[in-house]
């Protein structure tokens, strides 16, 4: 069992994750990562969404600023002006698609919602805007809770921990209970790969994500295409994908519900053989 909570309340669309989803990542930005740049139109980027449905995924993820390493925030004018086009225009094509925002800013997360995202995601824990948790209250959407050392702009320069595991889920527990004292009811829960950790810190996140499950919310996994595979690899972030997939079977071991990728077909296939393995008997 992934976690006792078996389904997430999208504005009344109930999202069952009795067993694993994928949610596909859009980003509408010029200087992320992987995928930085490409997502030029408004045309493209409905066909990409069409794509990502189409493969499967039940989540899709709309993000209008970097959060790679050294990335720095931008106004709250020029995110709107990237996503609110975006979520619109995937509404109005499929409009019973679930879309989520990623943002660290209040604003853009109730804007977002307005137009027609129904979750949203934060990788700053509210620590960016004080006024992120209080909003996500106030809209009675699902939250995604993501542990990050530092800011994008300096997370990577040396984070350090005494017990990365231990610290991280004191920190989720923590927040946890000021999202619950707020009325939010559907917390998800990110450990935040790659944001603030080494690679040591993170293999040892990812091989003890199972103790994560004693908070009883689901787990999102986000490992798609990042350094601490590339890193290992000695390759480059277009060549990481067979990395990903092998990642995204183990944290699936370890009791992620939420796959979150670039590649929506491949981590479909691997949450089906997944499944199978679970199910299959002699």
């Amino acid at each position: 069992m992934l976690s006792p909570q078996q389904t997430i309340n999208c504005k009344g669309h109930l999202i069952s994750i009795e067993k694993p989803i994928v949610m596909g990542i859009l980003n509408i930005t010029p200087d992320s990562f992987y995928d930085g740049g490409t997502n030029t139109n408004i045309s493209t980027v409905v066909k990409k969404a069409a794509q990502m449905l189409e493969e499967g995924a039940t989540i899709l993820d709309i993000g209008g600023m970097s959060s790679r390493p050294g990335a720095a925030i931008i106004s709250v004018e020029e995110e709107l002006k990237r996503v609110l086009p975006v979520i619109k225009a995937i509404n109005k094509q499929f409009p019973t698609a679930i879309l989520s925002i990623d943002t660290v800013q209040s604003v853009v997360a109730k804007a977002a919602i307005e137009a027609g995202a129904a979750i949203v995601n934060d990788i700053s824990a509210g620590k960016i805007d004080s006024a992120m948790y209080e909003t996500v209250a106030q809209l009675g959407v699902p939250y995604i809770l993501m542990h990050m050392q530092g800011k994008p702009k300096d997370m990577q320069q040396e984070p350090t921990y005494e017990a990365v595991k231990l610290e991280v889920l004191d920190f989720l527990i923590a927040e946890l209970g000021k999202l619950r004292a707020l009325g939010v009811k559907d917390v998800i829960i990110d450990p935040g790969f790659g944001f603030g950790k080494h690679l040591s810190h993170n293999y040892q996140l990812l091989k003890e994500m199972h103790t994560f499950k004693i908070l009883e919310v689901p787990i999102l996994a986000g490992l798609s295409r990042k350094s601490m595979i590339y890193k290992v690899l000695d390759c480059t972030p277009q060549e990481a994908l067979n990395g990903t997939t092998v990642l995204n079977l183990i944290a699936l071991q370890q009791g992620a519900a939420i796959l979150r990728v670039h590649d929506v077909k491949e981590a479909m296939e691997t949450i089906r053989l997944f499944n199978y393995l679970g199910t299959s008997k002699e």
